[in-house]
């Protein structure tokens, strides 16, 4: 997978113009897109509220708090990818503190090369977390089909008195007949008995 083929959606959150132009330019519409800009974090907690964003960009200290706990609530709360920008000074205490809610900090001054490295690091922890997303809905919409499928051989064994591999084998004969998944006769064996009763 090219990263930069994937458009990713920014919130870029820093009271500084200077510092929000300067990495406004590092973000190109063909890799980022929408990136959208405020100055604080209650602003940034309205658009976070409107939409979800792969990424959000936080440069501290803003004017309503350092926004410590609004990186750490982001990045344990949501599915975005949080990335701290703190004072060098700063750094060490708050790397400490910010990472176990899986946020990444770097210390300001930013380069545009410490920043690009960063952007990088994101869009790999992007793809790995979407793959994990894919996994999960996979292995849940399993779980969803073989609930489905023993509701029906439930069914089939107080309705029609078959035994549990009976009604295993009927369900699969009767996909196969039909072209159809084990889940689809299932729901058509639960929907004909519960219009029954």
């Amino acid at each position: 997978m090219n990263f930069e083929q994937d458009v990713s959606s920014v919130l870029l959150v820093s009271s500084s113009e200077k510092l929000t132009s300067s990495l406004t330019s590092l973000l190109p519409g063909s890799a980022y897109f929408p990136v959208h800009k405020v100055k604080n974090i209650s602003a940034a907690e309205r658009m976070l509220a409107e939409r979800d964003y792969d990424y959000v960009i936080i440069s501290s200290p803003l004017p309503d708090d350092a926004g410590i706990e609004f990186a750490m609530d982001t990045g344990r709360d949501t599915l975005s990818l949080v990335l701290f920008l703190v004072a060098t000074e700063l750094y060490e205490e708050i790397y400490e503190k910010v990472s176990p809610a899986g946020v990444f900090t770097i210390a300001k001054p930013v380069t545009r090369q410490t920043f690009e490295l960063a952007l990088k690091w994101l869009a790999v922890v992007k793809s790995r977390s979407r793959k994990v997303q894919k996994k999960t809905l996979s292995l849940e919409e399993k779980m969803a089909e073989i609930r489905i499928v023993n509701r029906a051989k439930l069914l089939l064994i107080s309705e029609e008195k078959m035994n549990e591999d009976s009604a295993h084998r009927y369900i699969e004969k009767q996909a196969m007949d039909h072209c159809r998944s084990k889940k689809e006769i299932a729901e058509s064996i639960i929907s004909r008995y519960t219009e029954k009763n």
